[in-house]
């Protein structure tokens, strides 16, 4: 064993030995709902646990006029008034390199709720597992960022270089009154660890735009029906024709660290459909509302072109839609695309704490949805994203397995230690 593994295994036993402590401490963080815009009551939690730990705690809103002028900026549908950041700071000395620990505190709803085995607040532990909306997504992340840190100080290695903890809002709408907030402020770093689920070390995600279709029908009463023209319907020719433009992308657009995660690059996906208002009227309107990824190398105007094409095309089969042609509309918010160099001094240095660890080869993918990680490259920093893992993460019965939060801790501790360097006290 290596001298610097030696020095590492008081505090692995450390992490061990609070388990019990730790699972507690998630379960409590799960208890307290935090959906994205009602985040405050979490925030004050994370911000007496950070206090625990005598670090230089800040709570800080955001910057709506400084934010939205960002390239990267998404805008968001709330009032930042009240929803904080937290930021827990470890100063160190200069030339020691300093480090970001991310991790969002906001959650997607647990709807439908009686499909719960277990009440999706209640944080419940069951064997490897512990049940809640948020567990793994990503509440996990952060209580493992906070006891990273925490154990080392408590088995007595200070950082020499500055350790940042940050819990922050309205990571999942992709907004950016969270991460891009707390980096505009200046807490930024030689590295940025965001410890989203997934043991693997992700270095990349798509860009993703969003969109609407509408379509126009002819409404009547359902007694004369057949003198009405039913939009959804007319929407179902849209429908397909998304369906087909989706297929076609993913096997035309390929990124070998997307398909080593996913098993595949790209997806357009149909997530709302409504139509009409009234059972006894013939529907006289439809939307679809989607989300579209795209590989860091494609252009944003060239997939649009692809879905504006696919529309048309299939108007053209329909004398209706022909002369009521579909309307596209394209949202404001848009997540650019993220790649991070795999040779980058960080992501070696943190595969090789990673491996050493957990004594594994430890992959390095790439992830099929938006993450935090994208605003890193605007601020010279590299960035990974590496967290628990669970299952069910936006579902029902959402998880994170405990062992995983118990060695994730393990990982950053042994990784703070190597990058940041530590004192004994």
């Amino acid at each position: 064993m290596a001298d610097k593994d030696v020095i590492k295994q008081p505090v692995f036993r450390y992490i061990e030995n609070k388990r019990d402590e730790i699972v507690r401490t998630l379960s409590e963080l799960v208890r307290i709902p935090s959906l994205t815009g009602q985040e405050a009551e979490a925030q004050k939690y994370m911000h007496r646990l950070y206090s625990t730990l005598g670090l230089k705690v800040t709570a800080m809103d955001a910057d709506h006029d400084k934010i939205r002028r960002h390239k990267a900026y998404v805008k968001s549908e709330f009032d930042y008034k009240g929803r904080p950041n937290i930021i827990g700071v470890r100063e160190g000395k200069p030339p020691a390199r300093s480090l970001v620990l991310n991790g969002h505190i906001d959650v997607v709803s647990p709807e439908p709720v009686a499909q719960w085995e277990f009440p999706p607040w209640e944080g419940r532990a069951v064997g490897n597992k512990l049940y809640g909306r948020g567990a793994c997504d990503m509440k996990a992340g952060l209580i493992a960022n906070y006891y990273a840190l925490k154990a080392l100080l408590e088995t007595g290695f200070n950082p020499e270089g500055t350790v940042i903890l940050q819990s922050v809002i309205e990571e999942e709408t992709m907004a950016g009154g969270g991460t891009l907030a707390c980096l505009l402020e200046g807490f930024t770093a030689d590295g940025l660890i965001i410890t989203e689920p997934n043991m693997k070390i992700i270095i990349a995600h798509p860009g993703v735009i969003f969109f609407k279709v509408k379509v126009i029908g002819k409404s009547a009463h359902a007694g004369m029906a057949h003198t009405g023209v039913n939009a959804i319907g007319k929407m179902n020719r849209v429908y397909d024709a998304l369906v087909e433009l989706d297929e076609k992308r993913a096997q035309d657009n390929r990124y070998p660290l997307f398909e080593k995660h996913a098993g595949r690059s790209c997806h357009l996906n149909i997530g709302t459909c409504r139509a009409g208002d009234w059972i006894s009227t013939v529907a006289g309107w439809a939307e679809l509302d989607c989300r579209m990824s795209h590989l860091p190398a494609e252009s944003v105007d060239e997939v649009k072109r692809q879905v504006q094409q696919a529309v048309k095309k299939a108007a053209e089969s329909d004398e209706w839609l022909r002369q009521h042609p579909p309307e596209v509309i394209w949202y404001e918010r848009q997540v650019i695309p993220w790649e991070q160099a795999p040779d980058d001094p960080f992501i070696l240095a943190f595969k090789s704490a990673a491996d050493s660890t957990l004594k594994s080869d430890i992959d390095i993918v790439g992830a099929t949805w938006g993450m935090d990680t994208r605003f890193a490259p605007f601020f010279n920093m590299p960035a990974i994203s590496f967290g628990p893992n669970g299952e069910n993460i936006h579902g029902v019965n959402e998880y994170v397995a405990i062992d995983s939060v118990i060695d994730c801790t393990k990982v950053l501790a042994a990784f703070i230690m190597d990058w940041c360097g530590v004192q004994k006290a």
